[in-house]
Order: structure tokens, then C-alpha cells, then sequence
């Protein structure tokens, strides 16, 4: 058994808070919410809407994954935090679901929330399993 591997990945997203992209323990890797910030210039505002703003943060995971050497097709599970959950959650589904085959989607669970970092409308974070059990 391992121990926890904390990754910074260069030229990732800026962190808006103090944690890591992603944590590895074991060959399974959790990745840190990312926000629609663009990381080659993390202040600029926020793409518009909802679909924009998913694809970014989508864009921003799988910048951390690339810097792991993995990509979508080994993430197990995400967790999807929405801000306008009634107004946004059709948008978000059809979005979401471009990045991922039909027959190879991750678990996932979407929650409505009150607020988020940046005044972001949607986060995404990962549960990823990296093949043949760790580094």
C-alpha cells in the first residue's frame, strides 16, 4: 500500500482555495472541484451560462488528468454542484453528457447549492482509478 500522493499540476486552474488538484493513494485519484476559470488567465470573468461554464470546468479536470497521465475514460465518479439547479440542470445533462460514451458514464450525484467559489454556476469534481493500481 502507498501512501497519498498530493499533485499540483503544472499549468493547471489556480487554485481558488489551499488544496491540491488532486490527491493519489493506491491507483485511485480524487480530483479538487475545479471551477469555469480559464487557466491561462484566471482572472478574467467567468464564460457565460451554464453549457460555457461546464465546459470549462470539464476542460479544467481534464487538464489535472492529463497532468496524471490519465484522461476521462478512468474516472469512476463525479459529483456536480449547480447553483440555478432547476433552471440549469437540462443545459448541464446535455453538456455533461458530450464527454462521456453512452455506455461508459461515470456514477454521479448533482446537487443544488446556495453558492460557489468565484461565483461560478456549476462545479464538477472526479473519482478517477488510475489502470494496473498506482504509481
Amino acid at each position: 500500500m502507498s501512501g497519498p500522493l498530493f499533485h499540483m499540476i503544472s499549468g493547471g486552474p489556480r487554485p481558488v482555495a489551499p488544496f491540491s488538484h488532486a490527491v493519489e493513494s493506491d491507483g485511485w485519484v480524487l480530483l479538487t472541484g475545479q471551477m469555469p476559470t480559464d487557466p491561462a488567465a484566471p482572472d478574467a470573468p467567468l464564460p457565460h451560462g451554464i453549457e460555457a461554464q461546464t465546459r470549462r470546468v470539464i476542460e479544467n479536470l481534464e487538464v489535472v488528468l492529463r497532468g496524471l497521465d490519465l484522461d476521462l475514460s478512468h474516472v469512476l465518479q463525479c459529483r456536480c454542484y449547480l447553483t440555478e439547479f432547476e433552471r440549469d440542470y437540462a443545459v448541464f445533462n446535455e453538456t455533461y453528457q458530450s464527454y462521456f460514451p453512452p455506455d461508459r458514464r461515470p456514477a454521479r450525484t448533482t446537487v443544488g447549492v446556495t453558492a460557489l467559489a468565484v461565483g461560478a454556476l456549476v462545479e464538477i469534481d472526479m473519482v478517477a482509478k488510475r489502470p494496473g493500481g498506482g504509481r
